[in-house]
């Protein structure tokens, strides 16, 4: 499988892990835009956003959850921290498997970009 996230879920290619369950993923992000930035996967291959199905939802809650641990277990939680989604090129997707960017450890501003 040529999916770089695919790999890293299956342990082909080394990552620093922050938190694992038999459906997510979560590791630090090669090239971090705050003190914190995790990347949240589930390990299920999906592309985009847009091939989510009525049977993703529990997995996409889950990963919101897993998000909302990461936080508490960061100390970022009351300060807060912002996830970006990005679905397909001209949003700046460039990992073709759907990932969540935990950003949190400094302040965020608006617009991001």
């Amino acid at each position: 499988m040529s999916c770089i996230f695919c790999r890293i879920a299956n342990k082909e290619i080394p990552a620093k892990i922050v938190y694992e369950d038999d459906k997510v993923l979560a590791f630090h992000d090669i090239n971090p835009q705050a003190p914190y930035h995790i990347l949240v996967i589930p390990k299920k291959h999906i592309s985009t956003l847009l091939e989510l199905t009525e049977e993703d939802k529990d997995l996409i809650g889950h990963i919101y959850l897993v998000m909302n641990r990461l936080a508490r277990e960061l100390g970022v939680a009351e300060r807060g921290y912002r996830v970006v989604v990005n679905c397909n090129e001209e949003a700046g997707q460039t990992v073709f498997h759907v990932h969540f960017h935990f950003l949190a450890g400094r302040e965020m501003h608006w617009p991001p970009g």
